[in-house]
């Protein structure tokens, strides 16, 4: 019996024709081929499979057995050797798809509400698994752990990102904070400051603590947490400032309670993307899932065009 490697796939098709026309020529026709390489063709074919395929009969050409079947599989396998190599057709309604993405919490509280509502609007049978940001999160996209990263700044080769949006930070302090009330305030003063730090990775806060080394000018981190809710929960009453995304400091500040003061203009806007590796590029379902991630927050953005 010949092995896979040493059969010409090229034949799957003259085969396919002559054992459903039975005969030559008309194979040829259907395939738009010579009669003489459809010839040939048959010829290869019975030297291949060992069997004379067709064979002479009172009505013409007639099946041998062995080719009969031959094709009953064809029947069966074309079909799915057609589908492995055609595009891959993603049907949102009828998928059954598991997206696994991560993210600090706050990228979850900025997509998940109307992320969620349009994925199982349109895809019901899918589910979403977010998972939390840490350390080695690229690795982990680029192994095939995790489908996206949704984060600030950019990504490392070979993964690939699009930016999703822009986002100010601020700071969330107590009301009776003495810089509560301010509508500026200084690096120095800033600096100052007791810090409530967000542990995104390694301790640090990710974007924020890469701006303020960058300028030589790194803050004290008198509390550490691991989430930015927990930063927001943690902050009345003391005299702590939790540098946090405008949106959610905004979102999170309590009247009465907290309140919102401008951060330092040399902490200046983060860039928001997704990232995936490259092997995800024409992957159906996870091209369906980045465009949906961009039409929620395009129409989120529309929606709040007159929030602070």
């Amino acid at each position: 019996m010949p092995r896979i490697e040493s059969v010409d796939l090229n034949l799957l098709a003259p085969l396919h024709a002559l054992l459903e026309e039975r005969h030559v020529s008309r194979a040829a026709d259907r395939l738009h081929m010579s009669q003489p390489s459809m010839s040939r063709a048959l010829q290869r074919l019975r030297a291949t499979l060992g069997d004379e395929l067709l064979v002479r009969g009172p009505g013409g050409y007639q099946l041998t057995p062995r080719a009969e079947r031959i094709q009953a599989e064809l029947e069966h396998a074309l079909p799915r050797l057609e589908h492995v190599f055609s595009g891959e057709a993603f049907d949102p309604a009828t998928a059954a798809r598991s997206f696994h993405l991560a993210g600090t919490d706050y990228t979850v509280s900025v997509l998940s509400g109307a992320l969620l509502a349009r994925v199982f609007e349109q895809s019901p049978g899918s589910t979403v698994r977010f998972s939390r940001w840490h350390h080695a999160v690229f690795s982990d996209a680029e192994h095939g752990m995790v489908d996206l990263l949704i984060h600030g700044g950019s990504a490392p080769p070979p993964l690939r990102s699009q930016v999703l949006f822009e986002e100010d930070y601020a700071c969330l302090v107590s009301s009776h904070h003495p810089l509560a009330g301010r509508s500026a305030v200084s690096l120095q003063e800033y600096l100052e400051c007791a810090h409530m730090v967000v542990d995104v990775a390694d301790g640090r806060q990710g974007y924020v603590d890469r701006c303020l080394e960058l300028l030589g000018s790194p803050r004290r981190a008198s509390v550490t947490v691991p989430y930015h809710a927990a930063a927001a929960a943690a902050v009345p009453g003391t005299s702590l400032v939790a540098t946090l995304p405008a949106r959610f400091a905004i979102r999170h500040a309590s009247p009465g309670t907290t309140t919102v003061i401008p951060a330092p203009g040399e902490i200046g806007p983060m860039s928001c993307a997704m990232s995936w590796h490259p092997r995800l590029d024409d992957d159906a379902a996870q091209r369906w899932l980045r465009d949906t991630i961009i039409t929620t927050l395009n129409g989120a953005t529309r929606g709040s065009a007159a929030d602070p």
